[in-house]
């Protein structure tokens, strides 16, 4: 009996440390984390969407709507479907660090990325972006997929100041 409670202790306490070995974070309650500020802007709360904008995306290299227009401060929840066949993404930035961004896929297609201020969407599927603008100018969405950029997956965005704000 003892050797027989030894071993069961063994074993439960092996699988508790298997369990904790592979990743605590996916077994965590969700904690918040602070949003990174970019140029573009920071990751909005869901509780403070002022507006909602579907996008489309195709097979076709196209979004639709290609051009959009937010006010500086305003939080807006993208839902983004995607109608083709393959997989497209839609990443929010500048012009340059969206073509910096678009020519490391072209050299890794297989790199994973994952920010506040993207969404991949599988063929079929629909994702999401909850994104607050708070500083105004012109910026871009696009498609970094290796390949899809190139073609011409990508859009602008303009996000007008706020009233009385120096231009």
């Amino acid at each position: 009996m003892h050797m027989k409670r030894t071993l069961l202790l063994s074993a439960l306490l092996a699988i508790g440390t298997a369990v904790h070995a592979h990743g605590d974070r996916q077994h965590m309650p969700a904690m918040e984390t602070e949003a990174e500020q970019t140029d573009w802007g920071i990751a909005g709360k869901p509780a403070q969407t002022a507006r909602t904008i579907t996008i489309d995306m195709t097979d076709s290299m196209r979004f639709t709507p290609d051009k959009i227009t937010v006010k500086e401060g305003e939080t807006v929840r993208f839902v983004v479907n995607n109608k083709g066949r393959m997989l497209h993404e839609m990443v929010i930035g500048t012009a340059d660090k969206l073509r910096e961004h678009a020519a490391q896929m072209a050299k890794f297609p297989g790199m994973e990325h994952d920010e506040p201020y993207m969404v991949h969407v599988a063929p079929g599927k629909r994702g999401e972006i909850v994104w607050n603008f708070n500083r105004a100018g012109e910026f871009e969405f696009a498609c970094l997929i290796a390949g899809h950029y190139e073609a011409g997956m990508r859009g602008t965005l303009t996000v007008t100041p706020k009233q009385g704000a120096a231009k």
